[in-house]
């Protein structure tokens, strides 16, 4: 009996060590030889393995960087976390000039508080903005509005978003968020956009995504957009940057100079704004003609 499991220990070392052989020998065949300069690059990057620059992670952006430096052109590719003075860092490393980085900032396309828009039911549910999502409208009705249960505060590597208890929804920290996009992947309906931070910090968007018709939309919240637009009337004047279909607004970010003029005429105050716009010029009274 000791010969037979002697032998089948003898028997299992040596095939052991011959498969242990076959895979070294595979892998000095066909290893692959990563460039230092990949390792180097992935230190100056934050380190967030977001995927804002299109890249699977940190890693992946290092090595897209390499490969674009190669080229002798990196001035297409930006790290939305690290900014500028990361890219700066990156192209001084290279030798090269980099793209200039916008600054930008996640918005909340969605103004349905708990008093614009006032719960109608009750969820029972877990507590995910994507599993309610696949079976619930939401407590207000809208089907379009923001759900209220955090996936975005969840997902938030730099802790920007909050969730506010008064009114339901989530706020952005201008000053933490990156616009690194997680939100943005995380919200189930689409509510987050990165916007750009805008010249002296003013922002306008339409705080609202909802897409039926009016009469239905301020039923259920009365801050809706409902595509009457004017918006786009009084934008027509200026910049033409607002378009309205399906019964919903939508600021070109790339052509709004921020005039605020929007702002001021929207009836039901869809639209948000980092400013106070200004107020509408009232109109003219009409002067009677005097009788001669």
């Amino acid at each position: 009996m000791s010969q037979m499991i002697l032998f089948s220990v003898l028997t299992l070392g040596a095939v052991a060590a011959l498969f242990a052989t076959i895979l070294y020998v595979i892998s000095r065949v066909f290893a692959v030889e990563e460039d230092p300069r990949v390792a180097e690059v992935a230190e100056m990057l934050p380190g967030v393995n977001c995927g804002a620059c299109g890249f699977p992670g940190c890693p992946g952006m290092a090595e897209a960087l390499v490969a674009a430096a190669d080229t002798g052109d990196i001035s297409h590719m930006t790290c939305p976390p690290g900014g500028a003075e990361t890219m700066s860092r990156i192209g001084s490393y290279f030798g090269l000039e980099v793209g200039a980085v916008k600054a930008s900032v996640a918005v909340l396309r969605c103004g349905g508080t708990r008093e614009c828009a006032p719960p109608k039911t009750a969820y029972d549910g877990p507590r995910s903005c994507v599993i309610a999502h696949s079976t619930f409208s939401g407590e207000s009705g809208c089907p379009f509005g923001c759900l209220g249960y955090g996936d975005c505060d969840v997902v938030c590597p730099f802790d920007a978003i909050t969730m506010n208890a008064e009114t339901g929804l989530p706020e952005v920290d201008q000053e933490l968020c990156t616009s690194c996009g997680a939100c943005v992947k995380a919200c189930p309906r689409s509510l987050f956009q990165i916007r750009p931070v805008g010249r002296r910090d003013r922002r306008v968007w339409i705080n609202c995504r909802n897409r039926e018709p009016a009469l239905v939309a301020k039923k259920n919240c009365s801050v809706a957009c409902i595509g009457c637009g004017k918006c786009k009337k009084v934008c027509d004047t200026v910049v033409q940057a607002i378009t309205v279909e399906n019964s919903l607004a939508f600021i070109d970010s790339d052509k709004c100079i921020a005039c605020g003029k929007c702002v001021a005429v929207c009836p039901t105050k869809a639209i948000a704004a980092t400013f106070d716009p200004p107020k509408p010029k009232p109109k003219k009274a009409e002067t009677e003609p005097s009788s001669t």
